[in-house]
């Protein structure tokens, strides 16, 4: 769909937050904490980003970027954006949906406060530290929950909030790749909800030559060592929807009728995993001679 920016404000240093809604005015569709939509600049640069507005208010989506000068592109073309323009947008979708928890320990790094915004006003028992340089919300943060929010003005401890957490705590927990990575060594897998919005860096492996047969399109296709699912799957008439085309947005997540898939994205579980019942197309391939996809 084609929204219009509504509002633009800097809300810290780098950071621009974005409100966008319909030209014709009206509700746009209803989402639920931890959910993303994407920005699409042009055919080759779409990237997602994190609701982190009210799900109650359905006439606006709100967005906050932060600039990465050095990044991929997605953010100095938001940063461009001015009151006014129009922007493509699909979504939203969510990899990140708050589960029901007796209580739950929130952890931001930067801009990885967004997501978790909107799950702080749905849950009840909860803690959040939050940490980085720049601390968008901070202000608002403080003054709407008070000793609920722990502000670190740099690096989270670690060790010392995860020490002893209480059983049947869920530890939502996004920003930069290394508080991921500090995080996933400290705390049980069954407890850790991440988001991402890096790939993981993974170790090289052989490549080989594997086919996959599209139920409903009807096709078989031969993937190559340099060649995706994805790539291979809309060259062959398949109704594929993508985005960022490294395992981190879940728009590609297609269900598996039949075969081991080598997983490569940043999202599932390992029980997930293990379930060999949906992949992402953009990036995991088949850890055998043959996939069979609901494709």
């Amino acid at each position: 769909m084609q929204l219009r920016i509504d509002r633009r404000s800097a809300i810290a240093e780098g950071v621009v937050a974005l409100d966008l809604r319909r030209p014709e005015g009206g509700a746009l569709p209803s989402w639920a904490p931890g959910a993303h939509i994407d920005l699409r600049f042009n055919p080759s640069l779409v990237r997602p980003y994190s609701l982190c507005g009210d799900p109650a208010d359905r006439s606006v989506w709100r967005l906050a970027v932060q600039l990465e000068p050095d990044g991929r592109g997605g953010s100095i073309h938001a940063h461009q954006l001015a009151e006014g323009d129009l922007v493509q947008v699909s979504g939203p979708r969510n990899n990140f949906a708050l589960e029901p928890a007796p209580r739950y320990l929130f952890l931001a790094g930067g801009i990885g406060i967004t997501p978790l915004l909107p799950m702080l006003a749905a849950a009840s028992d909860w803690q959040l530290h939050y940490g980085g340089r720049t601390l968008p919300f901070r202000d608002e943060l403080t003054a709407r929950y008070g000793a609920q929010v722990t502000i670190h003005p740099g690096l989270l401890d670690l060790d010392r909030i995860l020490d002893d957490l209480s059983p049947g705590t869920l530890v939502y927990c996004c920003g930069p790749s290394s508080l991921l990575d500090a995080v996933s060594a400290r705390c049980p897998a069954e407890m850790l909800r991440l988001e991402r919005f890096d790939p993981v860096p993974l170790a090289p492996s052989a490549e080989r030559r594997f086919e996959v047969e599209l139920v409903r399109t009807g096709v078989t296709v031969t993937v190559p060592p340099d060649r995706t699912i994805l790539q291979m799957a809309d060259e062959a008439g398949a109704p594929v929807s993508f985005s960022c085309r490294e395992g981190t947005c879940g728009t590609c997540e297609t269900p598996v009728l039949d075969g081991e898939v080598d997983h490569r994205d940043s999202l599932l579980t390992p029980a997930e995993r293990a379930a060999h019942d949906t992949m992402f197309i953009c990036v995991s391939r088949a850890a055998g001679a043959r996939l069979v996809l609901d494709l």
